[in-house]
This record gives structure tokens, sequence and C-alpha cells, in this order.
């Protein structure tokens, strides 16, 4: 289970990234603040599945 959330939060940070500049590109303020969000959720939950690792081990 631990892989499927990995793959599932750097996708949701590439999400955010490729909407951060669509949003830049086309001048959509909010789309790209979206982005930013998106890939702060998506890094948050990375640290989270880091953290789960370390005690794993």
């Amino acid at each position: 289970m631990g892989t499927d959330d990995k793959i599932d939060n750097k996708a949701e940070e590439l999400k955010g990234k490729t909407k951060e500049k669509v949003g830049e590109a086309t001048g959509d303020e909010e789309l790209e603040a979206e982005g930013h969000t998106d890939q702060a959720k998506g890094n948050i939950k990375q640290v989270g599945e880091k953290i789960k690792d370390t005690f794993r081990s």
C-alpha cells in the first residue's frame, strides 16, 4: 500500500506543477495558486510517507 500512496503523492505534485505552468502561461492566477497548493499537498504527503518508512525500519 505504501508504494501506491507514494505514486499518488508524486502524481499530485506533478499535477500541481502542470497547473502552475498553465496558469502562468495563460495569466490565470487562480489556476497558478491551485498548482502551488497541489504541489504543497503532494510534498507534505511524501514527507509523511518517508517518516512512516523510517519507523518501519
